[in-house]
C-alpha cells in the first residue's frame, strides 16, 4: 500500500496529548509516529488516513504533503506547484480551493501566494486538456494548502477537509462554546473515563450547548468522533477509495459500546440552553446516556451513586465546566458568586474533583478548594486557565495525609547534623507563637526569621478564613551572599523545605518557597508566576486577599499588623489618603474604622484592582467613599491640584517603598534620598490638626534632621512591633508627624 507522509495538527498546547492518543490509535498499524513542533508527523498508508480523520478526538487538520521546495519569489513558488502532477488527485471538472500561511517569507502576503498556487493548478490542467477545474469555497474536491516558512514551502492536501472538532452534532450554540477538540483534550486532561476507572460520574453545572458532557459520552461509548461528518477533505479525492472507507466506518460501528458504565449530567440556570444541549445530544447519538436538569450552581444536587458505582471502591465525581468569562475583575454580575457558589458545590459533592477553564483566574480562589495542578490554555482569542481541584469528604483525611509525607526525591535523607537544630527552633517558636496568636486572635503571623545563621530564610504562617482547618506556610529564602558555597545553600535551604513539611505537616501544595534576593526598581514588583491564586485571610475586622505563588510578597505585609490597627483606631470620621497603598489593607481597615473617605494611591494596575477587591470582599463597594487612583505619587506630591487632591485630609499613611524606578515614573525614586520631599510635600495636603503617619523597611535609614525643625515627630517603631516580629525590631521603621502648634 502506498505510504503518504502526513502531519496531524491539533489544539496548541496539547501536542503531547495528540501524540499519545495517535500511537494509541495506530498501535495496530505501521505507522511511524514523531511528534513534531505544532503537531505530529506519520508516515502511513491510505486506512492511517481513514482512522485518524474518523477516530481522532483531538486532531484539527490532516494534511498529506505533496512537495517541498524553496521558494523566494512568485516564480520560484508557481514553478513548485506547477511540478506536481494535480492529475492525480483532481479531474478536469472538479473543484479545488486554496488557502496559505506565511511566517519568515520574502513572500509576504497569503492571499497573494494562494493565488498563484491556484493558478499553477488550473494553468497545469488548460495546457493538457483545454479546460480546467472551478474554484469552491465551501467543500471542494480537494483543498490544497501552502506553508511557507523560512522560504521553505511545504504544499499539501488537506484530508480532513473542514476542521475535525466539527462533529457534525453542534448545529447550535450558546454564545462561545469551546471547540469539541478542545473539550476532549480537556476531559482527557482530567482524567475522564481513563483506564484505571476512576472518573465514571461526570457532571457539568454549567453545560450550555453541551460540548462537555456530549464528548465525555462519546468517548465513555467509544464513539468514534467523525461518524457523523458526511464530508472529509478526501471524499472526492482521486485516491479515495471508497471501499476501504466504508469497512472503517462498520468497524467504528460495531466497537460502539451500547451501554456504557458511566453517569453523566447535565445542567444550567437556563432552560434555553437545555435544549440546545439536549438537541445537540441527540444529534451526536448519546442522549440516552446524559441526565439534564435545570439547577443553579449554588443549588447543584445529584442522584446517589447508581449500584454499578456505589461499591466501596466507588469512583470520586469529575465535575468539569467552562464559566461565563468577565473580561475583567468584577466585569460580569455575580461572577464572584458563581465561583463562590461552584467552590461549596464542590464540597457538598466530596469525594469529587473539578477541572475549570477559566478567562478568570483571579477569581478562582473564590472556590475554596485544594488546587492540584494548572494549565495555561488558550480558547479562541482568550487566555485562560485550565485548573484542576480536589475534595474529600467529610472526615476522610486520606488524601491529606498522603500529601503531606511527600518529600522531594532530590534530597533522599535529611543531614540530621543541621536539620535538628532547625526542627527544635520550629518547634519552640510554634509553641510559643501559636499561643501568643490565639490570645490575641491572629491568623496570619511570623514563625521564623533567620533565627539561625545556617539557616537564612523566614517562614510566614497564613490561615484561611474560609476554612480554619486549612492553613498555608510562606518559606522565603534570603539571598545567600556570594562568599557561601552555591550547592551547600541549596542544599540547606531544601533541608529547611523538609523540616518545615514535616515540623507543620503542611502538604506540598500548601507550602510557597522564594529566593528574597535584593530587589531594585521594578524588579520588587515584578510576578515570580502567573497562576493568579488567592486565598482569603483575616486580620482583626478585616478579610484581605493573598496571593503566594505570583509575586515575591503575599499583598498583605505581616510586620504592619499593629500599624494598620492604628489606623483603624483613628481612623473614625476622618478623610484618610493611603500613599503607595499597594493592596490597601490600610485604606480597607480606615474604612472599617469608619473613615468618612479613603483614598488609595498606586501606579500599580494590578495592585490597584486587588486593592479594589479587598475593598469589596469586606463590603466596601462605595466608590465615592473609597476610591483608588492611580498616579505617580512622587508627581502627585507636587501638583495634586491636577489629581483633585488639595489639603483636607486628617489622616494620611505614606510608606513608599525602598527604591523604584519603574518606567512609569518620571523619576526613580530613593527613599532615604526623597523622603524628606515625600514627606513635605504630603505634609501639604494634611488639615492643621491631622495627622501623617510614615513607615519604611529600609535598612540603615536615618530621618533626615531637618524634618524636626519643621514638623512635630515621634518615633513608634517600638510600639509597632508586634510578638513574631521582635526577633527583628528594626525590620520596620515608623514614625507620627504631625504640624507645630500654630502652624497653617
Amino acid at each position: 500500500m502506498q505510504k503518504f507522509k502526513l502531519f496531524v495538527t491539533g489544539h496548541k498546547g496539547f501536542e503531547t496529548l495528540l501524540f499519545r492518543e495517535l500511537r494509541t490509535l495506530l498501535g495496530d498499524s505501521e505507522a511511524i509516529l514523531e511528534k513534531r513542533y505544532g503537531g505530529v508527523e506519520i508516515a502511513a498508508g491510505l486506512d492511517v488516513i481513514y482512522r485518524l480523520c474518523l477516530h481522532s478526538r483531538l486532531a484539527n487538520r490532516v494534511f498529506c504533503e505533496l512537495a517541498r521546495a524553496r521558494v523566494e519569489d512568485e516564480s520560484q513558488l508557481y514553478q513548485a506547484v506547477s511540478a506536481i502532477d494535480w492529475s492525480q488527485h483532481l479531474d478536469t471538472e472538479g473543484s479545488l480551493a486554496v488557502s496559505a500561511t506565511l511566517s519568515g517569507s520574502k513572500l509576504t502576503h497569503s492571499h497573494f501566494v494562494a493565488l498563484r498556487v491556484k493558478d499553477a493548478i488550473v494553468d497545469q490542467f488548460r495546457e493538457r486538456s483545454g479546460s480546467r477545474p472551478s474554484v469552491e469555497k465551501n467543500q471542494p474536491d480537494i483543498q490544497v494548502h501552502v506553508n511557507i516558512h523560512q522560504d521553505q514551502a511545504n504544499i499539501s492536501l488537506d484530508l480532513s477537509g473542514d476542521s475535525l472538532h466539527r462533529r457534525g452534532y453542534r448545529l447550535e450554540h450558546t454564545g462561545a462554546p469551546l471547540k469539541e477538540h478542545l473539550a476532549a483534550a480537556l476531559l482527557i486532561q482530567a482524567g475522564w473515563n481513563d483506564e484505571g476507572g476512576e472518573t465514571r460520574r461526570l457532571v457539568d453545572p454549567m453545560c450550555g450547548s453541551g460540548t462537555f458532557v456530549i464528548e465525555a459520552a462519546m468517548m465513555a461509548a467509544n464513539m468514534a468522533p467523525g461518524m457523523q461528518r458526511s464530508y472529509f477533505g478526501f471524499s472526492n479525492w482521486r485516491q479515495h477509495q471508497v471501499l476501504l472507507w466504508q469497512e472503517c466506518l462498520q468497524q467504528a460501528r460495531a466497537a460502539v459500546v451500547e451501554d456504557p458504565d458511566v453517569e453523566i449530567f447535565a445542567s444550567d440556570y437556563d432552560t434555553a440552553a437545555l435544549q440546545i444541549a439536549a438537541s445537540n445530544a441527540a444529534r451526536a447519538g448519546v442522549e440516552q446516556l446524559i441526565q439534564f436538569s435545570h439547577q443553579q450552581v449554588g443549588e447543584l444536587e445529584l442522584p446517589a451513586p447508581s449500584s454499578v458505582t456505589a461499591d466501596d471502591n466507588a469512583p470520586q465525581t469529575l465535575v468539569i465546566c467552562n464559566p461565563p468569562y468577565g473580561q475583567r475583575l468584577q466585569a460580569e454580575q455575580g461572577l464572584a458568586e458563581l465561583y463562590g457558589d461552584l467552590g461549596a458545590a464542590l464540597r457538598r459533592l466530596a469525594p469529587a474533583r473539578l477541572a475549570i477553564i477559566s478567562a478568570n483566574p483571579d477569581m478562582l480562589h473564590r472556590l475554596q478548594l485544594n488546587r492540584l495542578e494548572r494549565k495555561d490554555v488558550r480558547n479562541g482569542p482568550i487566555e485562560c486557565l485550565f485548573a484542576q481541584y480536589a475534595t474529600v469528604a467529610a472526615g476522610d483525611t486520606t488524601a491529606v495525609a498522603a500529601k503531606s509525607t511527600e518529600v522531594d526525591s532530590s534530597v533522599s535523607l535529611l543531614d540530621e547534623s543541621i536539620a535538628v537544630p532547625l526542627r527544635n527552633r520550629l518547634h519552640k517558636n510554634a509553641k510559643h507563637l501559636q499561643r501568643w496568636a490565639r490570645r490575641g486572635n491572629v491568623s496570619c503571623y511570623r514563625v521564623y526569621d533567620a533565627d539561625l545563621p545556617e539557616f537564612s530564610f523566614s517562614l510566614d504562617r497564613y490561615q484561611s478564613e474560609i476554612d480554619p482547618g486549612r492553613e498555608w506556610l510562606h518559606l522565603q529564602e534570603y539571598q545567600a551572599p556570594a562568599s557561601i558555597d552555591a550547592e551547600l545553600a541549596a542544599h540547606r535551604i531544601e533541608v529547611a523545605r523538609q523540616v518545615v513539611s514535616e515540623v507543620f505537616s503542611i502538604p506540598p501544595d500548601r507550602l510557597f518557597c522564594k529566593t528574597r534576593s535584593r530587589q531594585r526598581g521594578a524588579g520588587q514588583y515584578q510576578k515570580q508566576d502567573d497562576r493568579g491564586e488567592f486565598f482569603q485571610v483575616r486580620e482583626g475586622e478585616a478579610s484581605f486577599l493573598i496571593n503566594l505563588s505570583d509575586y515575591l510578597d503575599s499583598g498583605l505585609f505581616l510586620d504592619h499588623r499593629i500599624t494598620r490597627d492604628m489606623v483603624y483606631r483613628q481612623a473614625q470620621g476622618k478623610r484618610v489618603l493611603n500613599l503607595f497603598c499597594y493592596t490597601a489593607t490600610v485604606g480597607v481597615l480606615a474604612a472599617l474604622g469608619g473613615a468618612d473617605s479613603v483614598v488609595n494611591v498606586d501606579l500599580s494596575t494590578s495592585y490597584l484592582k486587588w486593592a479594589s477587591e479587598n475593598h469589596k470582599i469586606n463590603g466596601l463597594d462605595d466608590e465615592q467613599r473609597y476610591s483608588m487612583l492611580r498616579a505617580d505619587i512622587v508627581a502627585l506630591l507636587q501638583q495634586p491640584s491636577r489629581h483633585g487632591l488639595q489639603r483636607d485630609f486628617d489622616l494620611i499613611f505614606l510608606d513608599p517603598p525602598s527604591f523604584s524606578n519603574s518606567s512609569k515614573m518620571q523619576q526613580t525614586l530613593d527613599v532615604q534620598r526623597d523622603h524628606a520631599t515625600l514627606i513635605t510635600d504630603a505634609m501639604g495636603l494634611l488639615t492643621a490638626d491631622g495627622l501623617l503617619m510614615f513607615s519604611t523597611n529600609r535598612r540603615g535609614f536615618k530621618l533626615a534632621p531637618e524634618l524636626e525643625s519643621l514638623f512635630s515627630i515621634r518615633d513608634i517603631t517600638h510600639a509597632t512591633v508586634s510578638e513574631d516580629f521582635k526577633r527583628h525590631p528594626k525590620l520596620h521603621l515608623c514614625w507620627e508627624i504631625r504640624h507645630l502648634a500654630g502652624q497653617q
